[in-house]
């Protein structure tokens, strides 16, 4: 007979004492995992916290009154899948513990390429340092637990590995390299120190030179290098048509759709049943507008703007992918895993099957389109005084490029403004609240960095024949502001329905970051007001008084460095850079599945259902939130990898020629400028470097000459020659020009 934790038969004289405290809390959690009833992770833990000392898979048994052998085999499975997701720790007698009474800290490798690393902590906290020899059975990116056994006055932490709790890495590519009869890859990715071995069975008819993918089939042990096989061979040497290729399978993005996805699909048509509407609001008349850059495919989002009295009526229509994509389905099981879209020069890795994500959710002018809809009504100062959902059926009025969105709006051109007669109005009054929107931003705190973007111009065999830098007009801004707004309220709206979400969050600069600003400040009679805590609205007064200087640019570049990247939490903690104390991802649920949670958690509450029967626990909200942040990364670091390369290709015959640029960066061993206009980043070594003894100064961003005096500093500018270009290290050298 088979017992579940909590019901009264289990209360015997035969169970521990220390387990009754907890037994009743069983209906509160999630749904078994079984067929037959097993104790769940929340009472495993619960009950090591009640025994206060660590147990065997036998005592829990006992304890819980599991007497069938397959289900004492299932609890073996769970405290092991506990032991994986760092929840328990196994000890040398065979029992489990808790991790939180071991003072064992869970956290991500991140690899350096001279051998050591770092672990970064899941709870948060200064990084701890792995020795070489700590490095030896792990690599970049798998997670592990780590005891602390050193900390030095300035706070900085030594760590020894533990347990390994998960590898990240199954594959990877590399350089293929015979020597001596000994074969091995170099991975490309640098942070990845150990050479792969490759025995002559697994080689797989690859050739010395070859950049390959392998598979990972043994994990590097204590007094062993890690051991592969050749799964497939990229190609010969490496040449810009190659970056994209090399990026996605060094990152191990998911590219390929799974016959089960292709399955679900097989029936999709671009058409929606704009019959069967019975729950939405039929916006077909309104007159919607996307406004996206020339080159887009995917409409994520609609605009519509009236004037309303002595304020606004705004509505956001956003696809419905929520309304396609079914909670662990095929689709979402693999929207899910990729986290994002990644976004290469000339080539997406979508999110979603194309058929979805340029097809069916996508906004196109003339069609109908199934759309979750944000209505707001802002007031003459600003300000949102009401805001709503409902799911809606749209038939956008126009697809408006940002270059036509300016014309029309900001230029008042005749001509475009004629084309698109019957939208001007409404054109125009999108353009008004823009502008107060955007006023009220400053009002609050807006920081406002200026950017450097470029784009690619690609001849017929795919390598860059020109770089442009491009330009942001008020169009770009208009509709930046517009899903700002949609997305507070989607925060607010969850948050008020005690709902679990992702919310988008960027904390406050570390205390340590912010000392060495106010330091470089002070030197140059600036100040950043806030104290330990300061607010978007102290950076933003002084980005107000930076924008008049001459060295506007290394102050910007100063500032954004100070600042931590913004990542999504189950816990709202606001979003400094933005100044918003609540902010969320609603607005583009083809491209990232934070969004696509969000429409799930809004449309579930404005069906009538209750926050308790949500289908996602904390702890899934927890664990998305987690990978949605590590994807988003990965898709930045894939993209900036293959732009790499290709930068790199394309300044291979330039060797010996003179640009100029600005220095972005001020290191101990050399400075990096990136030049004007294209935007490419090289090194100046410090041997390079007129001659002399130079001495870096890490809070004033600087290198100075001991005996000459020759100061160089961030945001300097510089002429250099193009000394060195080296495609597999993707790095280029500059060398500075005579007489500078």
């Amino acid at each position: 007979m088979c017992y579940s934790v909590g019901t009264k038969e289990r209360r015997t004289l035969t169970t521990p004492y220390y387990i009754v405290n907890f037994m009743s809390k069983k209906a509160k959690s999630k749904k078994p995992e079984y067929d037959f009833d097993i104790p769940e992770r929340v009472d495993i833990l619960a009950f090591l916290r009640e025994a206060g000392r660590p147990l065997k898979r036998k005592q829990f048994a006992e304890a819980f009154v599991i007497r069938d052998p397959e289900i004492r085999q299932a609890l073996g499975r769970r405290l092991r899948a506990m032991e994986r997701d760092g929840q328990l720790i196994r000890n040398r007698r065979g029992s489990y513990g808790l991790i939180e009474k071991m003072d064992l800290i869970k956290g991500r490798v991140i690899g350096h390429p001279d051998g050591y690393g770092f672990v970064v902590p899941d709870e948060g906290g200064k990084d701890l340092y792995l020795s070489g020899k700590e490095m030896r059975t792990i690599l970049n990116g798998d997670r592990v637990l780590v005891r602390q056994v050193s900390a030095d006055k300035q706070g900085k932490r030594e760590g020894a590995l533990v347990e390994i709790l998960e590898r990240a890495n199954s594959q990877l590519v590399g350089r293929y390299h015979e020597e001596d009869g000994i074969a091995y890859i170099v991975p490309d990715n640098k942070r990845i120190s150990q050479d792969l071995l490759v025995p002559p069975k697994n080689k797989n008819q690859a050739k010395h030179g070859q950049y390959v993918v392998a598979q990972i089939v043994h994990q590097p042990e204590k007094h062993r290098q890690p051991i592969g096989e050749v799964l497939s061979i990229i190609g010969d040497g490496l040449d810009a048509s190659m970056a994209v290729d090399i990026a996605i399978r060094s990152y191990e993005l998911p590219f390929e759709w799974s016959e089960d996805v292709e399955q679900e699909i097989k029936d999709f048509t671009e058409e929606v049943d704009s019959e069967n509407i019975s729950d939405r609001k039929d916006c077909r008349d309104i007159p919607f507008v996307t406004i996206d850059g020339e080159d887009a495919r995917d409409f994520d989002d609609a605009v519509f703007c009236e004037k309303e009295g002595n304020g606004w009526r705004l509505l956001v229509a956003i696809a419905d992918v929520s309304h396609y994509v079914e909670k662990q389905n095929a689709l979402d099981n693999e929207a899910r895993l990729r986290g994002t879209s990644v976004y290469f020069p000339e080539r997406v890795i979508p999110m979603l099957p194309e058929i979805l994500s340029n097809g069916l959710c996508s906004l196109k002018p003339e069609v109908d389109r199934y759309s979750l809809i944000c209505e707001l009504n802002i007031d003459a100062k600003g300000e949102v005084k009401r805001s709503s959902f409902f799911k809606g059926i749209i038939k956008s009025a126009a697809r408006l490029t940002y270059s036509e969105m300016a014309a029309i709006v900001v230029d008042k051109d005749n001509d475009v403004r004629n084309k698109r007669e019957s939208l001007v109005k409404h054109l125009d009054d999108l353009y008004q609240l823009y502008l107060l929107l955007h006023e009220e931003r400053k009002q609050q705190g807006l920081i406002d960095f200026s950017s450097m973007e470029s784009r690619f111009e690609f001849n017929d065999k795919g390598y860059i024949e020109a770089i442009h830098p491009v330009m942001r007009n008020e169009a770009h801004r208009l509709i930046e502001e517009m899903m700002l707004v949609a997305n507070v309220a989607a925060g607010e709206f969850l948050e008020k329905n005690e709902i679990p979400t992702m919310y988008r969050i960027h904390e406050t600069p570390k205390l340590e970051k912010l000392e060495n600003v106010r330091s470089l400040l002070s030197q140059l009679g600036l100040s950043l007001g806030g104290g330990d805590e300061p607010t978007s609205k102290d950076y933003a007064k002084l980005m107000e008084v930076i924008k008049k200087r001459e060295d506007a640019q290394m102050l910007e570049t100063v500032l954004l460095r100070s600042m931590p990247l913004a990542s999504y939490s189950m816990s709202n903690e606001g979003h400094f850079g933005l100044g918003f104390p609540i902010y969320a991802h609603f607005t583009s649920p083809i491209r990232r599945y934070p969004d696509l949670m969000v429409h799930r958690g809004i449309v579930h509450i404005i069906e009538g259902n209750t926050s308790a029967k949500f289908s996602y626990s904390q702890q899934q909200v927890l664990e998305l939130a987690e990978h949605c942040s590590m994807t988003e990364r990965r898709a930045e670091e894939a993209s900036r990898d293959a732009v790499q390369r290709l930068k790199c290709a394309f300044m291979e015959d330039k060797v010996g020629e003179t640009f100029s640029g600005m220095v972005s960066s001020v290191t101990s061993f050399g400075l990096f400028v990136v030049l004007d206009d294209i935007y490419i980043e090289g090194l100046i070594h410090i041997s390079n470097l007129p001659v002399d003894y130079y001495h870096f100064d890490e809070i004033t961003h600087t290198l100075r000459g001991e005996r000459g005096g020759k100061v160089f500093r961030l945001g300097q500018k510089l002429n250099v020659i193009v000394a060195r270009v080296d495609l597999e290290e993707r790095k280029i050298d500059f060398e500075l020009k005579e007489n500078e």
